[in-house]
This record gives C-alpha cells, structure tokens and sequence, in this order.
C-alpha cells in the first residue's frame, strides 16, 4: 500500500514540475526602472496587456538610477541571456546597444498594415531609434528641455511674450532681478544645470547649438569652434560677469535644485526638462499658476534648439519570445496607451496624433507648446565611446564655469582628450 502511495506521489510531483516548467516557458520579461509610483503604473499597464491577450509578461524591476539600470542590462546581454525580452533604453544607450548586436532589429515588424510607423516624429526615428539605416527601437515617451518663466513677472514689468534670444532674456533677468531684490534677497533671473553630471552635456549642447556650433560636425566631434568657444563664454559670463545665474549653478545645479529654487518663488527663468510643469502647477506650489512654458531662446541670427531626453523600447536578440514581445511594443505604443501615458502620469507621447486630441489638449494645455519644441531637438551624439565623451565634456565645461579656465582652452582640452579616445575606438 506505501509502495502504491509514494507512486502516486511521484506521478503528481513530476505533474506539478510539468505545470511550473510549462508557465515558466509562456512567461517573458520586460526591464524597467524609475521610482515607486513609475513602477507602480507600468505593472497596471502590464496587467492590462496580459488581460487582453492572454500572455504572462513579467515586469522586473530594476534600480532607478540610469546608470545602474544600464549596467544590468549591459551584463546579461554580454552573457546573451534569453532574459529580458523586452527593456527601456535612455536615448543615448541605444548606439551602443545596436552596435554591440544585442537588439531585434523591427524593420519586418513595423510593416504591418495595422501598425502607424507615420504617427511618430521621423527626425527621432532618424537621430535616436536607427542605426545603419535599421529601425532598433520605438519611443515610448519623449522628454525635452524647455524654458520656463514667471508669467506674472513678466507682466508685471510690461512684457508681452517670453524672450526669444539670450540677449533678450538677458536684458529682462537683469531688470527684473535688480528689483524683486528689494524684496527677495536669493532672487535670480536664470537658473539652469551648470553641476558636472550628464545634465551639463544637455545644457552644453544647447547653448551651442542655439549659436550654430555644438558636438559634432559632419559625423564628428568638433568643440574647438568660435560659435563654441563664444557660447561657452556666455554660459560663464551668466555666472561671473552679468551674475544672473547663481555661483552654486557650476556646485550644485542639477535638475531638482534649479526646479526647487525656481518653484519657491527665487527666479524669473528655468531651464528644466517637463516633469517640472506638473511639479510647479501642483497644489501648494508658490508659483501655481503664474508659470508659462516655450522653447529655449536662441543666439541673434540662429536657431533655438533642445536637448532630447525619454525612454525607447527596445526587444532582445537573444529573446526567445520575439514574436509576444513585438505584441506588447505595439500595445505600447498605441494610440490608446500613449493617450493613457499623458492624462495619468504626464509623460509625454511619442506619437504625433495623441498631440492634437481634444481630451488632450483640455487637460495637459501645454502639450501645444511641447510639440512645436519637439520639431526643435537635437540628440547627444551616438557614438560608442559616449560615455568617455560624456565624462570628458563634463570636467572641462564645469572647469569653465568655475573660472578656473578660459573657454578656448577648455574646447582645446577636451578635443585634444577625445582625439585620444577616438584612438582606441578607431573612429578618429
């Protein structure tokens, strides 16, 4: 009788190892970090999708720091792990990504008649999601610098409109600042990310480029230009000579600190990316109300640009479950979901049609301004030795800011350094 008992148990024990091996085997993952709230509504959208269609795709939950995210993923494609299918990628990991073969190139799969390729912003595609003439990834949202300013202010001191060129944001900060002084003694008229971190390249990028200068140059990195060393003499000037800008902009200012000291009432102008609209129209705001939005100015002569920030979504070469995976980028990035991604957690739609609905338009009014500046990006380079270029870019700039060198000796620096980077990489 023991002997028949324990086959039975042997039976339903290797029946249960059946049942678990074959979930395991429907299950697929997708990586993503952020913080709490972020994860929290990628799990509903998750479930959402698995209600719909019947698949098990798992969120795995990753740090919410960029870098820390980045390395995770970079260790298990190395090892060409069949996990994750599916993973978000800052703009500028995406070359590294696609050069390094880890990605499912999407060509054979955004041909499907019911998929609306057109939909998304063709510049984007072109800078950031393609690499040798192949699509690797799709936005899933978009993010951008913006300048934000103190409407009543303006007002106030006869201002119709927000200023266009730095010399005219300039010439207002400097006006406004001398006055609200009386009153406020930490009052300043422009704060933007002068720390060394990654947020200084973004506002390196766009002072430049706003004087027709910038990064690269014909598919090269070229700083030791005059628009460069010009505009990086401005950016220092702000602190030093018109002293708009705060001397903690070069020790402290990353993008929280601009976005406290602007929302407590202590400046005119703020460079920042679009979370903080929602942040400074929120109840208990000292300034609720009294902010308007446009793209950043530009130099007398040039064009206004901004820096292209968001997350894309990308699928695994070594995936097994390509096929469910493709099923899930599309659910994503409908128009359904992308119009759920803006009136629930404000991030912004990487498809042009969610943009001009009328749902939209009521209820997030500034995504008019944020599409006229999303025709007006420019992406950090995508080279493969990025961070290197990062890190260069951020020590010399910051060394500028602090007085402690010249802007020509800065730009000849840091293209002597990356010449020497370019070596090992062979792209020189």
């Amino acid at each position: 009788m023991k002997k028949k008992y324990l086959k039975w148990l042997i039976i339903l024990l290797l029946m249960l190892i059946g049942i678990q091996c074959g979930n395991s085997s429907e299950q697929f993952t997708i990586w993503i970090g952020g913080s709490p709230r972020e994860l929290d509504y990628w799990q509903q959208i998750i479930t959402e999708f698995n209600k719909q269609t019947g698949y098990n795709l798992q969120l795995v939950r990753q740090p919410t720091y960029s870098d820390q995210r980045r390395q995770s993923l970079v260790i298990d494609l190395e090892a060409k792990q069949p996990n994750p299918d599916l993973f978000l990628m800052d703009v500028v990991w995406l070359n590294q990504f696609a050069a390094s073969n880890w990605l499912q190139p999407l060509d054979k799969y955004v041909k499907d008649n019911d998929f609306q390729l057109h939909q998304f912003f063709q510049s984007i595609l072109n800078s950031v999601d393609k690499y040798k003439g192949n699509l690797y990834a799709l936005p899933v949202f978009l993010d951008v610098a913006l300048l934000y300013y103190r409407k009543d202010l303006l007002e106030k001191f006869g201002y119709s409109e927000p200023p266009k060129t730095w010399s005219e944001l300039l010439n207002e900060a400097d006006k406004i600042q001398k006055i609200e002084r009386k009153n406020n003694p930490n009052f300043y008229g422009f704060l933007w990310e002068g720390a060394q971190y990654e947020g200084l390249v973004c506002t390196f990028l766009e002072f430049t480029s706003s004087h027709g200068g910038g990064i690269m140059n014909n598919g090269k990195v070229d700083l030791y230009r005059k628009s460069n060393i010009e505009a990086l003499q401005f950016m220092q000037d702000l602190i030093h000579k018109y002293k708009i800008s705060p001397p903690s902009t070069y020790t402290e200012m990353k993008e929280e600190e601009v976005r406290l000291s602007f929302q407590r009432g202590n400046a005119l102008f703020e460079r920042n990316w679009t979370y903080a609209w929602k942040l400074h129209q929120s109840n208990g705001s000292p300034v609720k109300g009294k902010v308007g939005l446009t793209i950043l100015p530009h130099f007398k002569g040039d064009s206004s640009v901004s820096t292209l920030g968001g997350w894309h979504i990308g699928i695994s070469r070594y995936s097994d479950e390509k096929e469910k995976a493709w099923k899930f980028v599309k659910f994503i990035t409908s128009f359904k979901s992308q119009k759920k991604l803006i009136l629930n957690v404000g991030w912004n739609p990487s498809r042009k049609d969610v943009y001009k609905d009328k749902q939209v338009i009521a209820e997030a009014p500034q995504i008019k301004e944020l599409y006229y500046v999303l025709k007006h990006t420019i992406a950090r380079p995508t080279v493969p030795y990025y961070s290197q270029l990062s890190d260069i870019i951020q020590r010399y700039v910051n060394d500028c800011l602090s007085g402690k060198i010249s802007p020509s000796t800065a730009l000849q620096k840091m293209q002597n350094q990356i010449k020497e980077v370019e070596k090992i990489y062979g792209t020189e």
